[in-house]
């Protein structure tokens, strides 16, 4: 029979995980294409301190 976790115990494994995956976020961002006129979409998880850099690159 497995044993109950504390709410206490749980609290402290998050601190230990912070910043494991909250400074992650998804960006799209909309590609045309100069031939077709069409949009196509690129959808990344990046690190948040790297959004400008990917959206100011082509």
């Amino acid at each position: 029979m497995a044993k109950k976790v504390s709410k206490n115990s749980r609290v402290g494994q998050r601190a230990a995980n912070a910043g494991s995956g909250r400074d992650h976020v998804r960006v799209v961002k909309s590609i045309k294409d100069p031939a077709t006129g069409k949009y196509t979409y690129k959808e990344v998880i990046i690190h948040k301190d790297n959004v400008k850099e990917f959206f100011a690159n082509k």
